[in-house]
């Protein structure tokens, strides 16, 4: 039956002519879904830009800054996000922006799709992190199947924008280096707004480019080549065009637009009620082997005049806050700005508590006590080791003695100490391990924290390590984070080792009479300091199951 049924067929298909399919029969559904869901009239309150701190990995506070690395916050610290901000203002109000922080609101992955149904946005843009990439991509992911041209930024991806956008075809375009005015030029460009701009915004590329000129064919067509710090897809070909001049001066670019935060939401350990960033400068000149900074601000150093931070500073305080993180790679870079910014503060009565960073080697007893006199409460300090040979070969350039004096100074002040350790830089023993634990607790520290070093792309730290290969098999981006894990196999001084030391030395440095004191003032302060000392207590006081290795030796634990 089979075969007399093979031959009707062939019979029949002998005698029949049957009619080719063409794909032009049929409508092409992919433009009926684009056109459905961008031609159609968007709501009044849609956008054409929204810049996005996404939702976080596991549902913890995460830190994603643009001058900074992505990493969890142990301190449940919540950052703000003022580059966000700070993109929006120079946007507004030719573009209707919209700045979502999802991680600050703890907002989940279905009600950030929610959002994107709600707005609309024609453009996508977020901040991309080593620790939290493919989390990152679902976002952009996420945009791009709603229509938008997906935009990135960022430590990770503006030393490796190729390999950024090479795997993930959901992302459009990546901001290389300073993103401000490339994501300005791009938007003007694809909009076909470049003769809208404001006069101020016309000034900022004639100013800080001189050779600048629109990306515009003869014909008047988008020329994406000549768009300065982009990379972008070309088919299949993935484009890097050449670098955009740094902003020289700051003081050109519009203040933040904080009002579109959620300032409510931000937290930091020993304060009561929300706090906020204002940038006082961009760039550091140390030579740091290890520091990320250096990725997209090299080794320069602008600043903002201490006149204009005084205005952000009564600004803010107007919308109710009254703690400032002084935000830059280095604050204290300028002595000169930090003391008449002081005496301003002093002068005008302004009242607002605030905490910073500093190097060791860059202040003195005279600023140290202008800046407690200014409102100034707490300095966190980069120690990184207390070995001398282990900071050389990082190029750290502050060594032991000097760490010793500056906290002292600042303790004299009526500063808080908030030191900053790093185990596992190149050269590390258990032997040097232990003298920077050691270290620390001759150190008149209130806070110590204690990470893994993380060899990030594009630092001289990350091709070191390359070079000599102390990547652990089979290493993840994901995997390169200063708390959940570590990438690092050193000979003699494995992965397990560098966690197992990390959690040891937190837990030696807190189990002392003064840390125990410090973490019982934060209990009783109020309920987010409380959540603060348990998150960084039970995080590092307890011995993961994870950890592994040989008990410490007598000797080694003296």
């Amino acid at each position: 039956m089979p075969e007399q049924m093979s031959t009707n067929l062939k019979e029949n298909l002998g005698t029949r002519r049957i009619p080719k399919l063409r794909m032009a029969n049929f409508p092409n559904a992919d433009d009926i879904v684009r056109r459905g869901l961008l031609e159609k009239p968007r709501p009044p309150h849609a956008v054409d830009i929204m810049l996005v701190n996404p939702p976080t990995p596991d549902g913890g506070y995460w830190i994603r800054t643009q001058h900074r690395v992505g990493r969890r916050t142990r301190e449940n610290m919540v950052w703000p996000q003022v580059s966000l901000a700070q993109m929006a203002a120079l946007l507004h109000p030719t573009y209707k922006v919209k700045v979502v922080d999802a991680n600050a609101e703890r907002m989940s992955w279905p009600e950030f799709t929610q959002l994107l149904d709600k707005y609309q946005p024609l453009y996508y843009l977020t901040q991309v992190t080593a620790p939290t990439l493919e989390n990152d991509m679902y976002g952009c992911f996420l945009a791009k199947a709603r229509g938008a041209k997906t935009i990135a930024f960022g430590t990770h991806v503006t030393p490796i924008p190729r390999e950024s956008l090479r795997p993930y075809p959901a992302l459009d375009f990546v901001l290389v280096g300073e993103p401000d005015l490339t994501i300005r030029d791009l938007l003007d460009h694809l909009e076909g707004k470049i003769d809208q701009r404001p006069p101020e915004i016309v000034k900022l590329f004639e100013k800080h480019d001189p050779t600048y000129q629109p990306a515009l064919d003869v014909e008047g067509n988008v020329d994406m080549y000549r768009i300065k710090g982009l990379a972008w897809r070309n088919g299949e070909e993935i484009v890097v065009n050449p670098p955009r001049p740094f902003i020289q001066d700051l003081d050109d670019l519009p203040m933040p637009m904080h009002e579109l935060l959620p300032l409510e939401t931000y937290r930091m350990p020993l304060i009561k009620g929300p706090f906020t960033f204002i940038v006082t400068s961009r760039g550091c000149p140390a030579g740091c082997t290890y520091c990320i900074k250096h990725v997209s601000y090299q080794y320069s150093t602008r600043l903002r005049s201490p006149e204009l931070i005084m205005e952000e500073l009564w600004y803010l305080k107007k919308l109710g806050i009254h703690n400032i993180h002084m935000y830059a790679d280095l604050f204290t870079v300028n002595r000169d700005q930090v003391v008449e910014l002081c005496k301003r503060m002093i002068a005008e009565k302004i009242d607002i508590k605030w905490t910073c960073n500093s190097r060791v080697d860059y202040v003195d007893e005279e600023m140290l006590q202008l800046m407690g006199q200014a409102g100034n409460w707490l300095i966190s300090w980069g120690i990184e080791s207390g070995n001398e040979q282990i900071l050389k070969h990082a190029r750290k350039g502050a060594y032991p003695d000097k760490a010793e004096r500056a906290l002292r100074w600042a303790k004299k002040a009526g500063i808080k100490n908030w030191g900053y350790f790093i185990i596992g830089l190149p050269g590390e023993t258990e032997e040097t391990i232990r003298q920077t634990i050691d270290f620390s607790k001759k150190l008149p520290l209130d806070i110590a924290l204690f990470h893994v070093a993380a060899p990030y792309p594009g630092t001289p730290f990350f091709f070191e390590v390359v070079e000599k290969g102390w990547f652990r098999p089979g290493t993840q981006w994901e995997q390169v984070d200063m708390d959940k894990g570590t990438v690092l196999d050193y000979p003699g001084l494995p992965a397990e080792r560098l966690l197992y030391w990390q959690k040891r030395a937190f837990r030696e440095w807190a189990f002392r009479p003064g840390p125990i004191w410090t973490y019982l003032k934060m209990l009783v302060s109020d309920w987010s300091t409380i959540r603060s000392a348990l998150s960084v207590g039970l995080q590092h006081l307890s011995w993961a199951s994870t950890d592994t290795g040989s008990p410490v030796s007598p000797k080694a634990a003296h």
